[in-house]
């Protein structure tokens, strides 16, 4: 059974259903229209030029937090060198948005994404790396996978919590791939791994409390078009993205780094939520 959505809590200023649903109703045919509008256009760039097919993402993924009213704000700077793992906790469908829209990345993402309707597809678009975690027999040629992208310059995002969550706080990180960040780099360094963090710290203009982070957060059993239906009808948001201060596997090992992100990780995200950054 999917878990129950809840009721708008008393603060939140709630808009009238009819509002709400005409809102939602506009937003979802303004992103399917603009989605089967760049598909095209994303697809001759994969063929006809690779580097411009790794930026195009962030043009759509930047119109699309336009079109939702998502307000990010960006605390530090995302690693440009060349390969970059980014170890960011996981709230939402949203989080992909965010990430995109800021600078150009590819996902690591569970398998079963890649069968998903108009996802999926979106997915491949981006150069998702599609690994089935729980085959623990397979992590080392994921690790491989993984590290051969990376050493050939890209940047890509891992959820090492394996699951999203909450968005109150942060999962233990699983370090098991985090044994592509072994990649090394062109001048012989191993890639970069730099911890993100991610929080939904308003909605409609207003702090963001427990009570209303559901309806965005998206964990749990609950079924992914719904939970998108009632997130647009609730209204626009604000969300801290934090980039923390790369590491290396030169410098401890990957059990030590998974430690490390996961620290800095659920401090940028506690200080986020209580405003103190």
């Amino acid at each position: 059974m999917a878990s129950p959505r809840p009721s708008a809590p008393a603060d939140l200023p709630a808009l009238s259903p009819p509002i709400a649903v005409l809102r939602a109703a506009v937003l979802v045919t303004g992103m399917v229209l603009f989605t089967l509008a760049c598909m095209p256009v994303q697809m001759l760039l994969l063929k006809l030029a690779p580097r411009a097919a790794r930026s195009f993402p962030v043009f759509y993924h930047r119109s699309v937090c336009k079109l939702f009213g998502v307000h990010v704000r960006i605390i530090g700077t995302p690693a440009t060198d060349e390969g970059v793992l980014l170890l960011a906790n996981h709230t939402s469908w949203l989080d992909i948005i965010l990430l995109s829209a800021i600078t150009p990345l590819s996902f690591v993402a569970k398998s079963e994404i890649a069968g998903w309707p108009v996802f999926g597809t979106l997915a491949r678009l981006q150069r998702t790396v599609f690994v089935a975690r729980e085959r623990r027999n397979q992590t080392g040629a994921v690790a491989d996978q993984i590290g051969t992208r990376l050493a050939a310059g890209d940047c890509l995002v891992l959820f090492p919590e394996g699951t999203s969550y909450d968005g109150n706080s942060v999962l233990p990180f699983k370090s098991a791939l985090l044994g592509a960040a072994e990649a090394r780099r062109a001048d012989g360094r191993h890639v970069a791994v730099q911890p993100v963090s991610i929080a939904y710290v308003g909605c409609q203009g207003m702090p963001m409390g427990r009570e209303i982070r559901p309806f965005y957060a998206w964990f749990g059993d609950m079924e992914m078009v719904p939970h998108l239906w009632e997130a647009l009808k609730t209204g626009p948001l604000d969300v801290t993205v934090q980039f923390h201060p790369t590491a290396t596997l030169d410098q401890m090992n990957r059990k030590e780094l998974a430690a490390r992100a996961q620290a800095q990780v659920a401090a940028g995200l506690s200080l986020a939520l209580a405003g103190r950054v």
